[in-house]
């Protein structure tokens, strides 16, 4: 039976670093980086493949150590050489991970390492051979991203439906047949009833409303991508503009601001998102908070992104809720819209305009000791960032 021939049993018996069959075999072979180290793990062949994804020539990389096609991160982590030690052990070593070119981009690769040996059967090095599949990696991970937003538009719209049927009709039910009863009985309800129960339907359709511009905004995440609109902005004229405009609701349960937030603080947001990433927050601040306390808001900066706090001293949350808290299934949205008039998709829509924005949400509570909701957005572009994107 004829002995399979591979690439790697033809290196092991017959490679011969500068060969003719080395010059036409394996530099034909454009699409793979094929190179070897020797046994200090410094570099002593480069085929033209190793050229074209790496961007080195070949007179560049002779005699550079194994490690300078890994990322730092692999360097620290130890990764060439445990390629090497499990080549070793095990004949060969298979990895799928990030590797870097010459100009410090990086490339996704599918790689394999083997013993190199001579003609006794000696290891006299080690061959790499790799192919870039980053187009490959891109497109699973659209793939993927487009799964998962299928998956949440299809609860999104179960949500939603869930609200309509539920949230909207009960309570409109009721209005209509409040309504119902003051027409038909007017002349017999006495003044006192009438004026009690006309107060209640005027708040239950304020509450509606309030739920309908939840909805609204809510759909403006997923079905309205054209109306976002980022920019640079200052934070302290809206986070003012909310606390304006909850003053009233804090001075009933006697809350004060504490705002430490300064004038020279930008964000690169869509401001209307902005203003209702804060509007829940901070209400929802007041809601749990006791009387006579105090809500902080204050910010910390690093690494390009600003981060936004708010922290009462109220009733907090219960651990077993805090996982779920800012993806509620449509049961719970529907008991937090009940007893909080729109808690649940506030907290929802704080999510998904954050994330519109290229940032995350998350809270730190301990239930009975007050919480802190955190919210991260990237920092305000400076003039001269203007420019140089413009160039």
């Amino acid at each position: 039976m004829q002995e399979e021939i591979t690439t790697e049993k033809v290196l092991k018996k017959q490679y011969v670093p500068g060969t003719a069959f080395y010059s036409q075999v394996i530099d034909s072979l454009h699409d793979y980086a094929i190179f070897t180290v020797d046994m200090d793990l410094q570099v002593n062949s480069w085929n033209s493949g190793a050229t074209k994804i790496f961007q080195y020539e070949t007179d560049e990389i002779l005699g550079k150590p194994f490690g300078i096609i890994f990322t730092d991160e692999d360097k620290v982590s130890g990764i060439p050489k445990n390629e090497i030690d499990l080549a070793m052990q095990n004949g060969r070593s298979t990895d799928i991970r990030w590797h870097l070119r010459k100009d410090n981009s990086t490339f996704y690769a599918d790689g394999l390492v083997f013993p190199l040996k001579d003609e006794e059967d000696v290891v006299i090095g080690y061959v790499k051979i790799l192919r870039d599949i980053t187009a490959r990696k891109e497109s699973e991970d659209a793939l993927k991203k487009y799964a998962k937003e299928m998956e949440d538009l299809n609860s999104h719209k179960e949500s939603v439906l869930a609200i309509l049927s539920h949230d909207l009709r009960s309570p409109l039910s009721a209005i209509i047949q409040g309504t119902e009863y003051l027409s038909t009985n007017f002349d017999s309800v006495g003044p006192e009833l009438a004026v009690e129960l006309v107060k209640e339907i005027h708040t239950a359709t304020k509450n509606q409303l309030n739920m309908l511009d939840y909805l609204v905004e809510w759909a403006r995440i997923k079905y309205a991508a054209e109306a976002f609109n980022p920019t640079t902005i200052a934070l302290l004229p809206s986070v003012n503009k909310v606390l304006a405009n909850l003053k009233e609701a804090a001075a009933l349960g006697d809350i004060k601001f504490r705002n430490e937030i300064g004038a020279d603080c930008s964000v690169y947001a869509d401001e209307k998102m902005v203003l209702s990433i804060l509007q829940n927050l901070i209400s929802n601040a007041i809601k749990h908070s006791h009387r006579g306390g105090y809500i902080n808001l204050f910010v910390k900066e690093s690494e390009g992104k600003i981060t936004i706090a708010i922290r009462d001293r109220g009733t907090g949350i219960a651990k077993e809720t805090l996982h779920t808290l800012f993806s509620p299934q449509v049961s719970k949205l529907t008991k937090a819209v009940e007893t909080k008039q729109g808690a649940g998709i506030g907290l929802l829509l704080v999510k998904g305009f954050s994330e519109k924005n290229g940032g995350t949400v998350w809270v730190e509570s301990e239930e009975g000791n007050g919480a802190c909701f955190y919210f991260t957005l990237p920092e305000g572009k400076s003039k001269g960032q203007w420019i140089m994107e413009a160039i």
